[in-house]
């Protein structure tokens, strides 16, 4: 397979110029379509309807005209309702890529199917090991600001691509975090503590190391910039690199290769993950 540039054929030029996470989305009008001749047929009324799933009837309305991602316990509640025979769960995993902004969608179903998942990051706590504070601050300052629903859909789309971090069976998965990383304080003091520990909570765990790349290090494999390495079940390596929502997905094998010996290279020039959590427990005790 060979070098995929511009995730879903580039279908935003950037994460702030949707103004719904997958508007416009073919699949999510397919779902709309389909969920409102399951409950027509069913005869219900969209008020009936959404009494009977516990969502309000501008919520139901915006997921048949395919305006938003509906949640998979919707989609699951509404399949046994209107008695739908499986087809509307059939669109479920489809319907949840819509969550994630154009520019991640592959990057984002890869993830999820990833046996080890390898993460060097610059300029903030990576998605996997944000709070759902700091996933907040960091999209409120997004410009072109992004409205108040589709910034609560996004973190509720970040959260959710948490669960490998404890999927059984569980993936081996590193972190390298820039020092500076850890010293910005994103959002206020008390978002930046919650989510330094969140760091050193994630870093005990027996299938993932944390490591930060110290600022006084005078050798660095990484200046020119950030990236993800992954492994599928089907033993293809990809890479996945992304700059100002400019993303890109490498499985040309020498490209690959050349950014997984940059990461070799950076695990050996950072500190260890015992040193790196030590020195989160520090800024801890400092701050």
């Amino acid at each position: 397979m060979s070098e995929v540039a511009g995730l879903a054929e580039e279908e935003s030029g950037a994460e702030g110029e949707e103004r719904e996470p997958g508007a416009g989305s073919g699949i999510l009008r397919v779902f709309g379509r389909q969920l409102k001749r399951f409950r027509v047929r069913a005869g219900l009324e969209r008020a009936v309807f959404g009494s009977t799933t516990g969502y309000s009837v501008s919520t139901i309305a915006a997921y048949e005209q395919g305006r938003r991602v509906p949640p998979p316990k919707f989609i699951d509640q509404a399949d046994e309702v209107l008695d739908a025979g499986g087809v509307l769960q059939e669109m479920k995993e489809e319907v949840a890529r819509a969550q994630f902004p154009a520019f991640f969608r592959d990057a984002a179903s890869l993830e999820r199917e990833a046996v080890e998942l390898h993460v060097y990051d610059t300029l903030a706590v990576n998605g996997l090991l944000q709070t759902e504070e700091y996933a907040r601050a960091v999209f409120c300052m997004w410009r072109p600001s992004l409205a108040e629903e589709l910034i609560e859909q996004r973190i509720a789309a970040r959260l959710a691509r948490q669960v490998i971090l404890t999927r059984r069976p569980l993936k081996h998965m590193s972190f390298v975090i820039e020092e500076a990383v850890l010293h910005r304080r994103i959002g206020d003091d008390h978002v930046w503590r919650g989510q330094l520990e969140q760091i050193v909570l994630i870093g005990q765990a027996r299938n993932v190391d944390v490591q930060v790349m110290p600022m006084r290090r005078g050798e660095h494999a990484g200046l020119a910039g950030p990236f993800t390495l992954l492994e599928t079940r089907d033993g293809r390596r990809i890479a996945y690199t992304e700059v100002q929502s400019d993303s890109r997905l490498h499985t040309d094998r020498t490209r690959v290769r050349a950014l997984e010996a940059c990461y070799g290279t950076l695990r050996a020039q950072a500190l260890t993950p015992q040193e790196s959590l030590a020195l989160v427990e520090k800024l801890l005790g400092e701050g």
